[in-house]
């Protein structure tokens, strides 16, 4: 580890997932392969939710949202290991560590504020239909997603500010794959009180506990509506049209507690990369997956363009 007697830094070293020679080109597939299947596969429902009509209802105009969402997150976190496998350079200057940090800090609060915002639109939908187009109308909806995307980009500033007033660092070297908080945290000789205070009040309850508990509520009541259904049928229809974002709520989530609200240790920072590494690529990936298996209007649409292209 370089060490840097407690003075301020102009860049870091990124170590990665693992040092051994042998396994940088196994990890640079691997990360190659995750990357290519997360831009295909949102790709893929992004197109569907705009060029078929079908989609054109608000929880694939959330979906579609989303898929932009876990596109530009992946990008943000996996392109440092994919750099680092084509040039072998492990560098990344200390603005586009901080830009890292932001961007990525970002797409998470955004993410978790889209699944929160589908989940009262299931709520919408299951425990309210007969006015369901009424309160989830284009502008409802267009409203709904321009905050969570102004107070994603917003809500992280406060942590990037106190993260640039670190005036020193015991070292250079970054044990994760890209710059994130956490480590850097670790890294900083700096007084980070006020910083990890933020952090368990705004990261922990405000942008993590809060969506957490209002997509708890609403399922709380899609669950107790769809009790209330006196058909099995029309149970399962009900439950049918929620599985797939409470699958992806469940996964996301899990994760997130795992990775960022247990206490952070040495040893631990070596799981937490395999952690981190699962939620930046493999949820990317397991949405569209997750949608378009479990979602038949989603496997429809996919049908009736690949149809279509084959008449053409």
């Amino acid at each position: 580890m370089e060490q840097l007697n407690q003075t301020m830094v102009t860049f870091f070293i990124i170590k990665g997932i693992s040092d051994a020679p042998e396994l940088q080109l196994p990890i640079f597939l691997l990360v190659l392969f995750i990357y290519l299947m997360t831009l295909g596969g949102n790709m893929t429902i992004l197109l569907l939710v705009c060029l078929d009509h079908p989609l054109h209802t608000p929880m694939y105009f959330f979906l579609a949202n989303l898929s932009i969402v876990d596109m530009c997150s992946a990008t943000v976190t996996l392109h440092t290991m994919l750099l680092i496998g084509i040039t072998g350079n492990r560098t990344i200057s200390y603005l586009s560590c901080i830009a890292q940090i932001y961007f990525f800090g970002c797409f998470i609060s955004e993410e978790l504020l889209f699944l929160t915002v589908m989940s009262y639109d299931r709520y919408v939908a299951v425990c309210n239909p007969l006015r369901y187009r009424m309160i989830m109308n284009q502008r409802v909806c267009a409203m709904l997603a321009s905050v969570c995307w102004i107070l994603g980009f917003l809500e992280i500033i406060p942590f990037v500010v106190l993260v640039t007033g670190f005036s020193c660092y015991n070292s250079n070297v970054i044990n994760h794959f890209f710059c994130d908080l956490v480590p850097l945290i670790k890294l900083s000789c700096s007084d980070t009180s006020v910083l990890e205070t933020l952090f368990i009040v705004e990261a922990a309850v405000i942008l993590s506990l809060a969506p957490f508990l209002l997509t708890v509520m609403s399922y709380i009541f899609i669950i107790t509506t769809i009790l209330r259904i006196r058909s099995s049928n029309g149970r399962r229809k009900a439950f049918y049209t929620c599985s797939s974002h409470l699958t992806v709520v469940i996964l996301l989530y899990t994760t997130l507690i795992y990775q960022y609200l247990k206490p952070i240790s040495p040893e631990s920072l070596e799981y937490n990369k395999l952690i981190s590494l699962f939620n930046s690529g493999a949820v990317p990936v397991l949405n569209p997956i997750i949608y378009s298996l479990k979602n038949k209007d989603v496997k429809a649409a996919f049908r009736r363009k690949v149809n279509s292209f084959r008449v053409t």
